[in-house]
């Protein structure tokens, strides 16, 4: 197996498509099995109501509770007395804005329902209504806010009482009691009525500001003035400045399209005047809808002034109980203790839903404290494993973490997305080989494979594809062997009986038993030790049962771990310097909780912000769980660190929204210009999607201002498959940017942009492994132009910049919309001593498409008729 493996060499027109869509219709089942409901889609907020308190007017019996219609099993429910009217209540804990409720019904079902949200759990706000409903499942799109929501029924459609298999309630939690800004959301954003008195009197006077003009009506019941606010408000006071022909009857209404109202305000008493009405409701549309006039002649308002929720007056940040803190639930903790089929049970079941769920927004963590079990993780998408120890020592699992590639066919060129970090791992009696078939934002982290007679194996062990990974901080006590895998960056590991293998860019790093260098044949590009690089923060049980999180120190000039055999340099935080971010926290509230000082750290989940993160202070550590994600919506940056000293980033993926964000991350201001050379800002594990589980845009994706910032392992990448793909689809130009000097990246993935995939400005930059794919679907050469240059260079080094290295690079070409399509080169720099380019690879894969030169005018053509190109140097 070994002489087989070192002799894998990619065979013409043989290579299996990079990424197919096999297997999404299987993800998205997989999905849904679990609760059995349509879950809404990705770009929709969170589930708030799981496992949250409910209480109901009644119950039918003891074994029908109010708790069992918000457990997420769909096998339990809540029935009520056979009477009406009756209802069901979940206290969802903190202020939030609801926007879909899902219904689903047991047999005995509403007819006549409304759904309604209190902030104090005594006064409600209706936000829909029915006497139509249809039993079933129902999935309804509301707008509202509040702390509690309750279903309210008034007509059941049987004999028996209400019943609800599952009362599911989505939105965005805020924090703290909402204050009623000052500022008029009404002016200037467009109003139109059911009927004008005369062109001089327009809807649109009403909202000028200006007192002097004003809307006035036809001399006829009913009319109305409405106006867009151009996205969902949460509205709180009303300001009605009547002239002489006011209303004596009217409503204030609310929604969220434009088409079905919800009341906010009744009257049939109005005065005229000027009406200042306190009111609580949220929509995008706002009308006032007179029914009696209280003259002859018809409605007219000189202003129609509308305020909103515009802050909070207490932050609401909860301490958190580092002994018990809350992951939330999709983060799974064992000790010693767990029965052993209890925890293979979970993560049999883990795994069944993760394996192809590769767009899916379920992201899960495993967690181990220190101790031995016997356990076989297998990891599907979106799961990370981890042990608690500040030694990966201090937790040995007898039996596996591998990664296989089963679900297609042995090809792992989709096998994204998952983590195994700081654990020990001693392979069953008689079982020799660990299996790690993985590809990009897949990282083996501070990992000890024990046994020097075994062998960790990169790809599925038989003829399937596997397309580049990261090992780091990682002991393997035997061989690493990596077969058909085709590229793959190691840094600061150790091989006890070495590595055996090469396809196209195999890079070693401060590696301890990494090969003789050698390219490129075999492909080994070997560098002894690694300049200057903080390793990953990560959590820890300490001894007396306290959750922390450890910071390793800055090492320089390194090889080998930062742990074995020696005690790791770093500094402890205990957890509860953290703010626990739940799926549904506002970015205002996370916001509020930086500025109190905490770190933060991200639970398991899709986290959808609406305005940026915002890192200001130094050395705030900012950790995810489970490839916690954060989503920009409404074409927000998501995240924006300050110029200061020693930020840490780690295990966190961005995620593109609908609308275009400008970025979706931001290290640094523009002109940022301090030096941190003493304590860099640092990115571990940092992931960049755009497009996949729907529609994703961003002008660009991260950049990178300050000066001195690592990056440790990311992945920038515009979907190449999945939904929301194609070239006017999931636009996005340019994936990393660096303006700041002295940037160094290790281990840098960046796919299928359509102008420069990589843009380097700033002085001093330094690479160390890069792979990158050309977006596939150009559709023809006249729409990939720069300027008269055929497509975009994969990394360009700006003309200005005067000194730059990189070590370790490939760029492949993939052209499937059309092969005609012609990259005049992969690496686009000036010609200077002080640029400098080693070890470089160009691929056509299959043969589609071509990349002319390797860099500049130099390197030969890879195409059809001669696939990879190699350049050892440059100049």
């Amino acid at each position: 197996m070994t002489s087989r493996a070192t002799s894998v060499r990619p065979a013409p027109g043989r290579r299996p498509r990079r990424r197919t869509l096999i297997g999404l219709v299987v993800a998205l089942v997989a999905a849904l099995a679990p609760t059995g409901l349509t879950p809404p889609a990705q770009a929709a907020p969170v589930l708030l109501s799981q496992g949250r308190p409910a209480t109901a007017s009644s119950t039918e019996n003891a074994g029908t509770p109010a708790a069992a219609a918000v457990d997420g099993n769909t096998g339990t429910r809540w029935s009520s007395a056979f009477s009406d009217p009756q209802w069901l209540r979940v206290d969802l804990g903190a202020r939030a804005t609801i926007s879909q409720v899902t219904l689903a019904w047991e047999g005995a079902y509403a007819r006549a329902f409304q759904l309604q949200t209190s902030d104090d759990g005594s006064t409600w706000t209706t936000i829909h209504t029915t006497t139509a409903g249809t039993g079933g499942t129902q999935t309804l799109t509301v707008s509202g806010a509040g702390r509690y929501v309750r279903m309210y029924g008034t007509a059941r459609a049987t004999g028996y009482g209400y019943s609800l298999w599952e009362f599911q309630v989505y939105g965005e939690t805020g924090g703290g009691t909402p204050t009623c800004g000052s500022a008029n959301a009404a002016q200037g954003r467009p109003a139109t009525a059911s009927s004008t008195e005369n062109a001089g009197l327009p809807a649109s006077a009403a909202v000028d500001g200006n007192t002097g003009t004003r809307w006035a009506s036809a001399a006829s019941d009913p009319q109305w003035l409405r106006v867009d606010l151009g996205s969902t408000q949460t509205i709180c006071r009303v300001v009605l400045n009547w002239e002489a022909a006011y209303a004596r009857a009217f409503q204030l209404q609310t929604s969220a399209d434009g088409a079905a109202w919800t009341t906010i305000y009744s009257t049939t008493t109005g005065t005229g005047g000027v009406q200042t009405l306190d009111v609580t409701g949220s929509g995008r549309y706002l009308r006032v809808y007179g029914t009696a006039r209280g003259t002859g002649y018809g409605y007219s308002l000189w202003e129609f002034q509308v305020n909103t929720t515009g802050g909070t007056t207490d932050p609401g940040i909860p301490p958190t109980d580092p002994r018990n803190p809350n992951f939330g639930p999709n983060t799974f903790v064992f000790d010693p203790s767990t029965p052993t089929a209890t925890i293979q049970s979970r993560l049999n079941t883990l795994f069944t839903q993760q394996e192809t769920n590769q767009f899916g927004p379920q992201r899960y963590a495993v967690l181990f404290k220190p101790g031995s079990y016997t356990a076989d993780v297998n990891l599907g998408f979106f799961t990370q494993v981890a042990g608690l120890g500040l030694s990966p020592d201090d937790v040995n699992l007898n039996g596996h973490v591998r990664v296989e590639a089963f679900w297609m066919g042995g090809n792992a060129t989709q096998n994204f997305w998952r983590a195994a970090e700081n654990l020990s791992v001693t392979l069953p009696a008689g079982v020799t080989v660990e299996r790690w078939a993985v590809s990009q934002a897949a990282p083996y982290r501070r990992m000890h494979l024990r046994g020097g007679q075994n062998q960790i194996q990169l790809w599925n062990g038989g003829d399937g594809w596997s397309s580049g990974g990261l090992m780091a901080d990682t002991r393997i006590d035997g061989l690493v062997v990596s077969g058909s895998q085709q590229q793959w960056y190691s840094r600061n590991s150790e091989f006890g009986n070495g590595w055996t293998g090469s396809v196209w860019n195999m890079v070693f790093q401060g590696v301890v038993g990494a090969p003789a260098p050698h390219f490129p044949n075999p492909s080994h590009t070997v560098i002894a030790q690694t300049p200057q690089v903080r390793e990953k923060p990560f959590l820890y049980v300490d001894g007396t049962g306290e959750y922390r999180v450890f910071v390793p120190a800055l090492r320089t000039n390194s090889t080998g771990t930062s742990w074995y055999g020696r005690t790791p340099a770093g500094s402890s935080i205990s957890l509860s310097q953290f703010y626990l971010v739940q799926p549904g926290t506002s970015a205002a509230t996370i916001n509020a909780a930086l500025a109190q000082g905490r770190h933060l750290l991200f639970t398991p989940g899709v986290h959808h912000v609406t305005e940026p993160i915002r890192v200001d202070r130094p050395d705030t550590v900012v950790l995810g769980l489970g490839l916690a994600t954060i989503q920009a919506d409404n074409g927000t940056v998501a995240m924006r660190v300050a110029d200061v000293d020693g930020v840490k980033v780690a295990g966190i993926m961005f995620e593109a929204g609908a609308v275009t964000s400008p970025v979706l991350m931001e290290v640094g201001p523009p002109g940022s210009a301090a030096s941190h050379a003493a304590n860099p800002t640092s990115l571990h594990d940092v992931f960049f999607r755009i497009g996949g589980p729907g529609v994703g845009r961003a002008t660009n994706t991260l950049t990178i201002n300050s000066d001195n910032v690592i990056g440790d392992h990311m992945w920038l990448w515009r979907a190449d498959h999945g939904d929301g793909v194609g070239w006017t689809v999931n636009t996005a130009d340019t994936g990393l940017t660096v303006n700041g000097d002295n940037v160094t990246m290790y281990g840098l993935f960046v796919e299928h942009y359509q102008k420069y995939q990589t843009v380097w400005n700033g002085n001093g930059g330094r690479t160390y492994f890069y792979q990158n794919e050309m977006p596939y679907d150009p559709p023809n050469q006249a729409g990939w132009m720069n300027g008269s240059t055929r497509g975009y260079a994969a990394y360009k080094v700006a003309d200005s910049v005067t000194s730059h290295q990189a070590w370790g690079l490939g760029s492949y070409c993939y052209f499937n919309v059309n092969p005609a399509v012609v990259a005049d080169r992969a690496f686009e720099v000036p010609t200077n001593p002080n640029v400098r380019f080693t070890n470089m690879v160009t691929v056509s894969l299959g043969g589609v498409g071509t990349i002319n030169r390797v860099i500049n005018n130099t390197g030969d053509t890879a195409n059809a008729a001669h696939q990879q190109s190699y350049l050892t140097n440059y100049p």
